[in-house]
């Protein structure tokens, strides 16, 4: 098969339209450092609570539970927001691909890099929508005075996951 006749300028301008899809994935790259950052942060706190849960000496086991339940839905979370950004991670370059593609071989690929694009962009946003209500959660189970520490276990939780 002979490829469609091609020139110099016509591969330029693909390379400019590429530009931005680039940027756009170090952009990806960066959210998904601080993601998977926040994952380990988590993981490594329920480690450390599981731990106090199976200490014989514990008291507090009730608010020790209700904190794994919070990082669990935390972690959760991280982990819906991580795998869609990776689903925007992968289409991106799928854009680029397509549009060297298209102008290599002649074929209209209009359609599916509009797809793909739109694709990529809806699964970065529901991340970050996820990312939202994970730090919605951890500041929500926060207890920054002694008549939030006077609560129950169960009204704790429950105030959670109604912020959440």
């Amino acid at each position: 098969m002979a490829l469609p006749d091609t020139n110099i300028g016509t591969i330029a301008q693909v390379i400019q339209l590429s530009v931005a899809p680039v940027f756009l994935l170090a952009g990806v790259g960066a959210t998904l450092n601080v993601l998977v950052g926040r994952l380990v942060r988590i993981v490594e706190r329920a480690r450390i609570t599981e731990a106090q849960i199976n200490n014989p000496e514990n008291q507090n086991s009730a608010e020790l539970l209700e904190r794994l339940e919070v990082l669990a839905i935390r972690a959760r979370l991280i982990s819906r927001a991580i795998a869609l950004s990776v689903l925007c991670a992968v289409l991106v370059p799928l854009v680029v691909v397509s549009l060297f593609i298209s102008v290599l071989f002649g074929v209209n690929l209009e359609v599916p890099i509009a797809v793909a694009f739109i694709s990529a962009m809806l699964s970065l946003a529901s991340g970050l929508v996820y990312f939202l209500r994970e730090v919605f959660v951890a500041t929500s189970a926060l207890t920054f005075s002694l008549a939030q520490t006077e609560q129950t276990a169960a009204q704790r939780l429950s105030r959670v996951l109604k912020n959440s």
